[in-house]
C-alpha cells in the first residue's frame, strides 16, 4: 500500500500541497456547492476526513497544532466503505456524514492532488439523481442499480452490470453490446423481463432508469435481428 510522509506526496499525489490554512478554505468553500442532477460526487471514508480535518484544523478547537507531522492523514484512504476490498464492493446501509461524507469534483481532485490515493483504490464517484414524483430532491446515489443482461433466448448466461437511476436506456444498451460483442451495426431492441412469457419494449433511448422504472435484479434483454431481417424473439420467448 501506498504511504506518504508529511510534506511529501504519494499514491498519485501530483501537485504542490498548500499551507493548512489554504487547504481548509478551498475545501470548506467547496463543501457547500449545491447539487446539481446529472452532476458526479464523490464518497470520502469519514474516518480518513476526520483525520485530514484534524491535520488541517478545519475546526476552530483543532487549530492548535495544525500542520503537525504526527497528524498527518496520509494518502486517501476508502478501505473503511469496502465489504470486499478485492472488488471493493461497499458494504450496505452507509449512512452520509457518519460512515463517508461527499466530496464534489473539484474537491475530490485537490485531496488526490495534495494527498494521493492508495495503491489499487478506484474512487468511489456516484451522480446526483433527482427523486420524488411530485416533491423533488437530490439526492447522491450511493448504491447502484443491479441489473442482469442476456442474450434473447440464452437466459443461462446472465451477466451482471450496475447502473445509475440517472443513465439512459442507451447507455444500457451500449453496455450490453459490450457484454456479448454485438457491434454497433447489428440491428437490436431492448426488452425488460417482467416473467416467463412477459417483456416490456425498452424504446427511447434517451429515457433514463428512473423513467422507465427498472428495479434492483431486473432482467435486460437483447434481441438481435436476424439475417433473414426477422426477430427471433417470438420463436423463443414469446415477445
Amino acid at each position: 500500500m501506498a504511504t506518504a510522509e508529511a510534506g511529501s506526496g504519494s499514491g498519485g499525489s501530483s501537485g504542490a500541497r498548500p499551507d493548512v490554512e489554504v487547504q481548509r478554505e478551498e475545501l470548506r468553500s467547496l463543501m457547500t456547492t449545491n447539487l446539481r442532477a446529472g452532476e458526479s460526487w464523490y464518497l470520502v471514508d469519514m474516518s480518513w476526513f476526520r483525520k485530514w480535518k484534524k491535520y488541517v484544523g478545519f475546526n476552530s478547537w483543532e487549530r492548535d497544532g495544525a500542520g503537525d507531522p504526527s497528524r498527518f492523514p496520509g494518502p486517501v484512504d476508502n478501505s473503511g466503505l469496502f465489504s470486499d476490498p478485492e472488488t471493493q464492493t461497499l458494504k450496505e446501509r452507509l449512512v452520509s456524514a457518519l460512515h463517508f461524507v461527499l466530496v464534489p469534483p473539484e474537491g475530490w481532485n485537490k485531496l488526490v492532488m495534495w494527498y494521493g490515493c492508495m495503491e489499487g483504490q478506484q474512487p468511489i464517484v456516484r451522480k446526483v439523481v433527482e427523486y420524488g414524483r411530485f416533491s423533488k430532491h437530490l439526492e447522491v446515489e450511493v448504491y447502484l442499480l443491479e441489473l442482469k443482461l442476456c442474450v434473447c433466448g440464452d437466459f443461462d448466461n446472465l451477466i451482471s452490470r450496475h447502473f445509475s437511476q440517472a443513465d439512459t436506456i442507451g447507455t444500457i444498451e451500449k453496455e450490453i453490446r459490450k457484454v456479448f460483442n454485438i457491434p454497433d451495426a447489428k440491428a437490436a431492441r431492448l426488452w425488460c423481463r417482467y416473467g416467463p412469457h412477459t417483456y416490456g419494449r425498452l424504446k427511447k433511448l434517451d429515457k433514463t432508469v428512473q423513467d422507465v422504472g427498472l428495479r434492483q435484479g431486473q432482467i435486460v434483454v437483447i434481441e438481435v435481428k436476424s439475417e433473414d431481417g426477422t426477430w427471433p424473439g417470438y420463436r423463443t420467448q414469446g415477445i
